[in-house]
């Protein structure tokens, strides 16, 4: 097939997002060949996130449409462009949201994921050539996101948003690793650092919540609370070492973050908000220890959306607060270890799967995950 097609138009199915909050249309489109740093890969499958919601729902900038949706997949090489000799045809590649061109001082720091070459944004082009990869039949540019655009059959990346990993990966459980996965287990190893014995508060049970639980008894904390307004995620959060809950929606009078310090006698050692709000950013630093707590945000709020601290009390506090994109994940030297760990039975990643389906029935996918009753839901291409 990749002789065929080496150098050539591919036309494939996608699902468009034509219009905000409607149902994702499926058809044929085109996808162009890769230029020079890019590689073009046919979808294995891929998984909802709920940043592809978000985005979905979103009217104002930096929403486009027509858009091709969709960042957590895994793929196959079909073609490289010029200057690539990372990847070659026939290599299963995870397409990576965050750029990792080795080259930048941030690339080469261990200190950091976000690449100065290639800086992180809400674009809808390809990184380095500002154009797109896609069009509709009668030529309509379709606009892509996140340097993905996995819901389509195939899609074109940047070498830098591609990590070649082992075949002998299920991809069904790949997949999670661009995006959810990665970024929560993330969190926990990375960016916090949490410490063995220590106390782990975490806002919002999601998928991405659930996976810093999965992080944080990987480091070995003895107590993760919990925090969500749904009661039915206590059981499920057992499952990823939840061992504590809290009912936000059933604390009377008292704030979540009161009803933690004083069950922690004086706040966790590590907070992770979870869900996108600035109102839990300041419950989950109020909760935090004094002295050494740490707060990492990881959801993805409202563009514009602010947060308010007094200085008074981040002078006496001793706290910090610190952002998360990706888990601090650097994709092409951490994703492999993670994906190690899953093979070696140490990160099970078997559980965030709760339903899978072909690509065609991808609408209901959306359901599923805006009415909560999945956590990841895997669609495959080809079944």
């Amino acid at each position: 097939m990749a002789g065929e097609t080496r150098g050539k138009p591919i036309r494939c199915r996608a699902a468009v997002c034509w219009k905000a909050g409607e149902p994702l249309v499926m058809e044929e489109v085109m996808v162009a060949p890769p230029l020079a740093g890019e590689v073009r890969i046919r979808i294995i499958c891929t998984s909802l996130c709920h940043s592809d919601i978000t985005f979905w729902k979103l009217k104002d900038p930096p929403s486009c449409v027509p858009r091709i949706l969709g960042h957590e997949a895994v793929g196959v090489v079909e073609s490289v462009g010029e200057n690539v000799s990372e990847v070659t045809e026939g290599d299963i590649v995870l397409p990576i949201f965050m750029p990792d061109c080795g080259q930048c001082t941030d690339c080469k720091s261990e200190k950091s994921n976000l690449c100065s070459k290639f800086p992180f944004r809400i674009s809808p082009w390809m990184p380095r050539y500002e154009s797109s990869r896609f069009t509709t039949l009668k030529g309509e540019v379709l606009y892509h996101f996140l340097f993905v655009s996995s819901f389509s059959e195939y899609t074109v990346v940047d070498i830098a948003n591609i990590t070649k990993i082992d075949p002998a990966i299920p991809p069904n459980r790949a997949c999670l690793f661009s995006c959810g996965v990665s970024t929560g287990v993330g969190a926990a190893w990375k960016t916090a650092n949490v410490e063995k014995g220590s106390t782990v508060a975490i806002f919002g049970l999601g998928a991405i919540g659930l996976a810093v639980a999965e992080g944080a008894r990987l480091c070995g904390a003895s107590r993760i609370i919990g925090v969500d307004l749904n009661p039915d995620k206590f059981e499920i959060g057992k499952k990823f070492g939840i061992t504590d809950f809290v009912n936000s929606g059933n604390c009377g009078d008292k704030p979540v973050s009161q009803v933690i310090v004083e069950m922690t006698e004086g706040g966790a050692d590590y907070c992770f908000e979870c869900v996108g709000l600035a109102s839990l950013v300041d419950e989950a630093f109020a909760c935090c220890r004094k002295g050494w707590g740490k707060t990492i945000v990881l959801g993805v709020d409202k563009p514009g959306s602010m947060l308010k601290f007094s200085s008074f009390e981040i002078l006496h506090s001793g706290k910090s607060l610190m952002g998360s994109l990706y888990g601090s994940i650097k994709p092409k030297s951490d994703v492999p270890i993670l994906l190690k760990r899953y093979m070696d039975k140490e990160l099970d990643v078997d559980k965030f799967v709760t339903h899978e389906l072909k690509f065609e029935d991808i609408n209901k996918a959306f359901d599923l995950l805006i009415e909560g009753k999945s956590l990841r839901c895997v669609l495959w291409m080809d079944k």
